[in-house]
């Protein structure tokens, strides 16, 4: 399957809404299937500096793009934070397990530890979400903690785990 990671641009809100609402997808990320396309419209126009956004497209059989996933790298703005940075990342149900979440993933970090020059990346991740955390830890990320009753999801409060990455330039630091 061929598919290309390109930087978010303004009119892909309503790809990205898609996304968020879909479900296989927004039981996993703190989206609610009532998420209207201006919120997301919204975030792309207003990111700053300090975010860093990639989408994964395909051709569709009319020729036109479909976001099939995004990530998304925000950097801390304390200034005693700045070299770490958070991690967001969400792939269509029907695209998962295809590389698409690895290829976005090693999109950000080449961004977080080439051209930012982070040390630390980190994010969190539902306990039970066995897939994601594969992917995780196959970029080297590692679990540091357990948020207990982080979020709510179909109803009940969940568990997640916190992960971070240590850019390995550093890592003869620890």
């Amino acid at each position: 399957m061929e598919f290309l990671i390109r930087p978010i641009e303004i009119g892909d809100g309503k790809g990205v809404n898609a996304l968020r609402r879909m479900p296989g997808v927004f039981e996993n990320i703190l989206g609610i299937p009532s998420e209207r396309v201006k919120r997301n419209e919204d975030f792309i126009m207003n990111m700053d500096g300090n975010q860093h956004q990639f989408v994964a497209v395909v051709k569709n059989k009319n020729g036109e793009e479909e976001i099939i996933g995004t990530a998304g790298l925000t950097i801390n703005s304390n200034p005693r934070l700045r070299h770490s940075g958070g991690i967001g990342i969400m792939i269509h149900k029907d695209y998962q397990n295809m590389g698409v979440g690895t290829a976005l993933m090693e999109a950000l970090l080449d961004v977080a530890d080439n051209w930012l020059m982070l040390i630390r990346v980190e994010l969190g991740v539902f306990e039970d979400n066995k897939r994601a955390i594969h992917l995780y830890e196959k970029l080297g990320f590692k679990k540091e903690g357990l948020k207990r009753l982080a979020a709510i999801r179909n109803g009940k409060y969940e568990n997640e785990y916190l992960m971070a990455r240590i850019n390995p330039s550093y890592r003869n630091v620890l």
